[in-house]
């Protein structure tokens, strides 16, 4: 059931090894062979993007919202984008009180008619619906706090179907995995 795939992290925190292992990943899922057609940034990492992204060869339609550690960068603190069948809400979570229940991102999603809000912050996968609105967070790159260790997630989309989410580690050597959270 292939439909489009949106690759989703956050959280990097200058950690360019481990951002680089992803891109180099990915890359190998782009169009016309794969089906990885955007990125979606989750904050915490907008300075290592370029770098990564030139060393890596990885190069998306990118989806940027700033963290609270953007400092320097021009973004968004939030964003609305269609993607395959879906509105999304994307932003770092730090000013939607993710610490603190999702009453905020939920609302916030709401307002924007998103079906899905992205969000990071907290360093930890989240996956779960919601009150009709799919929330998903794809943990940390560069400083997880989940006994998982380092992750991020690739969404899927496929035509009128609900999204099918799958959460990837990065391992010892940077290799990556699929993981369950």
């Amino acid at each position: 059931m292939d439909g489009k795939k949106l690759l989703v992290f956050s959280d990097s925190h200058g950690e360019r090894t481990v951002l680089k292992a992803v891109f180099n990943w990915a890359k190998e899922l782009l169009p016309p062979n794969g089906t990885i057609c955007a990125a979606a940034c989750c904050g915490d990492s907008l300075s290592d993007i370029s770098k990564c992204a030139e060393a890596s060869g990885f190069y998306s339609d990118w989806k940027l919202v700033c963290g609270n550690n953007d400092y320097g960068v021009h973004a968004p603190e939030a964003a609305v984008f269609d993607f395959a069948d879906h509105k999304f809400f994307l932003c770092h979570g730090h000013r939607h009180g993710s610490y603190h229940g999702y009453h905020t991102l939920l609302a916030a999603a709401n307002n924007n008619e998103a079906d899905i809000a992205l969000f990071g912050h907290s360093h930890v996968p989240f996956y779960k619906v919601i009150d009709g609105v799919t929330l998903i967070n794809p943990g940390s790159i560069g400083r997880p706090r989940s006994r998982i260790g380092a992750t991020f997630a690739v969404i899927e989309c496929p035509e009128g179907q609900p999204v099918i989410v799958e959460f990837f580690g990065i391992g010892n050597e940077y290799k990556i995995k699929k993981v369950k959270i």
